[in-house]
């Protein structure tokens, strides 16, 4: 445990700031050095306080991918300020409900037609002005282990957002094992094209400024190479993705062409990538380590991580449980199974958060006995690797069989022709459920003139009945970049 005024998160990565401490708008040119870095938290923060919002009151940050919302959410929480991180773009359609979910007392956003929108829902709004003038001296806020430090949103399978009570402790124990698990050096510079909002952009950046290292921020990913060269621009040696984005790398983009010496590590989490992707990744650029990791926002960010020496014996694990966690996979009676067993992934650990917000019945169920109810199920081998089998959420039963959508997914993805691929659990009245899948074909052309929709049905297994399989343009997104299986349905 760390003293009170020690245990501020954003008063430590202030502390530990160093020369290469740097944050970059990759898109603009704008670049904050490391005394102007720690000079514009503390303003931020001081902006804050003079302005009545006060230490343990909540305050809705609108997170573009920018400087600018790292400083706002930075300053907020050295200012001893709960923050509730809100990708800017959702907020017309859940902003007043996070609102007055986590009884906030104010919105900041960088953002005229946001404060527009809030101010015309009676929101009070702080803009950009807010940042205090001048530099002055104030301490971080003192803070303890279990202190809020976030209130971080996060869906379940209805979509409706949750709250997750993220504290400084759990930010700082989850940071700490992910340094150590990719021996982060204090040179380091990550490329984040996803908002803080989302727990593993948030996760990267802590990790970066904790090591002394800096972030640049690109929110130009609709044009891939533009990213690829601003990485060589801007020295990256990180860049961090959830599986859409290396799908896109792969697919549309001049990856193989563009040099990247300075980049060490490709970062992926937010979901399985397919295997096959993960070996075009390496092919591609050899000379980079790629990271295939587990996690959720319940966990502050990151559960297991792939050892990259070991990623080749061991590819489609999601790697080892990060050092201070204990995770176990668990029956329906929350027994633990033998090593090989498919079971739910359970875990407890320093940075394993203590619920949901005013939440009590779905906190009970979720994280009662000490343990976390991942909702993912997986078996562990004999080295202790995990390997992920899907969401409890995420089974159909056909003919009596659990089937995974996730493994069904990647068995028609790795087909020739196809780009992506979603199955839908419904109703049949010999198989009690079947298959339905939407496919979305690499060309149009390719789809129609090779039998796309009778090879995917031969590639499956008898027992998975498929009833059938429609061509999509695209698949619908979260705003993480996760499939939309709410809106799957529609679509059949």
């Amino acid at each position: 445990m760390h003293k009170c005024g020690e245990a501020n998160f954003a008063g430590l990565l202030v502390q530990r700031m160093q020369d290469a401490s740097y944050l970059i708008d990759a898109a603009t040119g704008e670049a904050i050095s490391s005394t102007e870095l720690r000079q514009r938290i503390v303003r931020f923060a001081a902006g804050f306080l003079a302005s009545g919002v006060r230490p343990h009151d909540r305050m809705l940050i609108a997170c573009a991918i920018s400087p600018a919302s790292a400083l706002a959410y930075l300053g907020a929480m050295y200012a001893g300020i709960v923050s509730v991180p809100v990708e800017e773009r959702l907020l017309a359609t859940s902003g007043d409900a996070l609102f007055s979910r986590s009884q906030a007392k104010a919105l900041w956003s960088a953002k005229q037609n946001t404060c527009d929108w809030a101010r015309d829902k009676g929101i009070r709004c702080l803009d950009a002005s807010c940042e205090a003038r001048a530099f002055t001296e104030l301490s971080p806020h003192p803070r303890a282990d279990n202190d809020l430090a976030a209130l971080m949103p996060t869906s379940g399978s209805t979509g409706v957002p949750r709250l997750v009570m993220v504290t400084h402790g759990n930010l700082r124990a989850n940071t700490e094992a992910i340094v150590r698990s990719q021996n982060l050096a204090t040179d380091e510079r990550a490329m984040l094209i996803m908002p803080i909002s989302y727990c593993f952009g948030a996760s990267v950046m802590h990790t970066h400024l904790y090591q002394g290292g800096g972030v640049v921020f690109d929110s130009r990913f609709m044009f891939p190479d533009k990213v690829l060269r601003a990485l060589n621009t801007h020295r990256c040696t990180t860049f961090a993705g959830v599986p859409i984005i290396y799908n896109i790398l792969l697919r549309r983009s001049n990856l193989t062409s563009i040099p990247l010496p300075t980049l060490r590590r490709f970062l992926q989490a937010g979901g399985s990538l397919a295997p096959d992707s993960v070996r075009e990744m390496r092919k591609a650029v050899p000379s980079a380590d790629f990271y295939v990791m587990y996690g959720q926002t319940e966990a502050t960010a990151r559960i297991s991580c792939m050892p990259p020496s070991q990623l080749q014996e061991k590819l489609g694990s999601a790697g080892l449980p990060l050092d201070n966690l204990e995770v176990r996979i668990a029956d329906e009676q929350d027994r633990e199974v033998p090593d090989g067993e498919t079971g739910e992934v359970q875990l407890r650990g320093p940075s394993v958060c203590a619920g949901y917000l005013d939440d009590p019945e779905t906190t009970a169920r979720k994280f009662g006995g000490g343990w976390l109810r991942t909702g993912d199920f997986a078996s562990r081998d004999p080295d202790g690797y995990l390997w992920i089998k899907g969401r409890t959420d995420e089974f159909i039963k056909v003919r009596g069989v659990r089937v995974s959508v996730g493994e069904v997914e990647a068995k028609v993805a790795a087909l020739a022709g196809v780009r992506e691929c979603a199955a839908v659990g419904v109703r049949h009245p010999e198989a009690g459920e079947a298959l339905a899948l939407l496919v979305v074909a690499e060309t149009v052309a390719r789809a129609e003139h090779g039998n796309l929709g009778e090879r995917v049905r031969r590639a499956l297994p008898p027992l998975w009945t498929c009833v059938s399989v429609k061509l999509v343009a695209e698949l619908p997104r979260t705003s993480n970049g996760k499939i939309a299986r709410a809106e799957l349905a529609a679509l059949l």
